[in-house]
């Protein structure tokens, strides 16, 4: 079973396929990875979040149990069926509009910050900017400057997982298709997406265009962001 997918996206293995080319069962499997202790680190305490793409909800169900409020937005009706304890939305987030609601912190994790399309990702910005409160903040997690460069390249996931980066090849425009692999004893999936490598200055550049301003890097990496509203 698959979604209809996004042009340059592309997926394979057991189960559903999303949209953008992830798998529903390989993502339910895959381990956390700091997410939620830098989440909790950079925000108020019992803070209202809007998660942007949940997936499974690898990372709301943490962001409950340390006592946050949140709504989980993905484009997938099958990733969003395994998300437990959250309001949910089903719906793209570059078209996202929740009636003028605004959230605490706006969260787009999963390096969706580098969307191949700069069409969607205006969107993507867009939104956080539109449902982010005033006073409120925007977390977003983005690739490491050299991601794209170092490869191949591979990680265990969990106990007798492997991720592999297998390619990043040019096609136009400063967009790259990335090819990754995912494997486990007893199964393996591969994922096909469209990824536009961004310096520092083009990152922050793109959320100036979005009316947002980068106030902390949350690591040393620089991989995790806070951005805060631009007024005036």
């Amino acid at each position: 079973m698959t979604d209809v997918r996004r042009e340059g996206y592309d997926g394979t293995g057991p189960g559903v396929i999303t949209p953008d080319g992830c798998a529903v069962e390989m993502w339910a499997r895959l381990p956390l990875n700091g997410e939620p202790e830098v989440i909790e680190a950079a925000v108020p305490p019992g803070a209202s979040i809007l998660e942007l793409g949940c997936g499974v909800g690898r990372v709301t169900g943490p962001l409950l149990d340390r006592g946050f409020r949140v709504t989980a937005v993905d484009e997938s009706a099958a990733m969003l069926e395994r998300v437990e304890g959250a309001r949910t939305v089903h719906s793209p987030i570059e078209r996202l509009d929740l009636g003028g609601e605004r959230f605490d912190v706006v969260l787009l994790a999963s390096f969706l910050v580098h969307a191949g399309s700069l069409e969607v990702r205006r969107g993507l910005l867009d939104t956080c900017r539109r449902h982010v409160a005033a006073d409120g903040c925007v977390l977003l997690q983005r690739e490491g400057e050299d991601w794209q460069l170092t490869l191949p390249r591979e990680r265990p996931l969990g106990a007798d997982g492997l991720v592999r980066v297998v390619s990043a090849t040019p096609v136009g425009e400063g967009v790259n298709s990335v090819h990754v692999e995912y494997e486990w004893p007893d199964a393996r999936w591969t994922q096909t997406f469209l990824s536009r490598p961004l310096s520092r200055p083009e990152f922050e550049g793109a959320l100036a265009e979005a009316g947002l301003a980068v106030d902390a890097y949350l690591n040393e990496e620089r991989t995790w962001a806070r951005a805060r509203p631009v007024t005036g």
